[in-house]
């Protein structure tokens, strides 16, 4: 049985747990999605909860370079402690893809450097870094679209999509998908741009879920609001 963590755990003592539940074929499988680690998320999540919120500790955690570790230090963090330049550096050192969404969703979002990180990420050359960006942009477009130019949102959409890195492009459309969801005067060429552009068409997607391909996604999502 792993040990009991509390308040108070060295990183030995958290880093020698996240070895015990380690498993062979969790990382298999999470090797074929771009991560690295092997620990069962519902495991690593009991372990963050009873580690409770510990920032120097997360801190600590972080700088192993681990992806279980970075994961913990990630749920056991809190988010306004960090400077704007720590995020900066952070994002650009989550180099797996849980490690990077997790980090931007859990970390960032909450983080008062939030809307400077967002303006300052979606320019940035490294397209990883980049795709950080657009995620905080998908949240304005969803919750606090004040401010934001949609229209000149869909133009660099249109423009730079197709041809993006596979993070980036993913980033992109799930942002011309919002808008075409929240907005309804921009539905239209929202539409209109994934249909051109069929970035995202032939994904392979389970039965009872929603295709990424926009068009499909935009389409369901906004039949859904209907039904309520």
């Amino acid at each position: 049985m792993a040990q009991t963590a509390v308040t108070g755990a060295s990183v030995a003592e958290v880093m020698a747990e996240l070895a015990e539940l380690e498993d062979p074929k969790i990382r298999e499988v999470n090797a074929r999605h771009g991560d690295d680690h092997g620990v069962n998320l519902g495991k690593l999540r009991a372990l963050a909860k009873r580690l409770k919120t510990q920032q120097e500790l997360a801190r600590e955690l972080w700088e192993t370079e681990d992806t279980a570790a970075r994961l913990v230090a990630i749920l056991i963090c809190r988010p306004k402690a960090f400077e704007r330049d720590e995020l900066d550096t952070m994002v650009r050192q989550a180099r797996t893809s849980k490690v990077h969404d997790w980090l931007v969703g859990y970390v960032v979002k909450k983080s008062p450097h939030a809307e400077e990180l967002r303006v300052a990420w979606s320019a940035d050359p490294d397209p990883a870094v980049a795709s950080a960006g657009w995620a905080l942009t998908t949240e304005r477009v969803a919750r606090k679209p004040e401010g934001l130019d949609l229209p000149g949102l869909l133009d660099v959409i249109e423009a730079e999509m197709k041809e993006a890195p596979d993070r980036l492009q993913w980033a992109m459309n799930h942002c011309l998908a919002q808008i075409g969801i929240e907005h309804a005067q921009h539905r239209a060429r929202a539409l209109d741009i994934g249909e051109r552009l069929e970035v995202l068409k032939d994904y392979p997607t389970p039965p009872n879920c929603t295709s990424p391909f926009a068009p499909i996604w935009i389409t369901e999502m906004v039949s859904r609001q209907h039904d309520k």
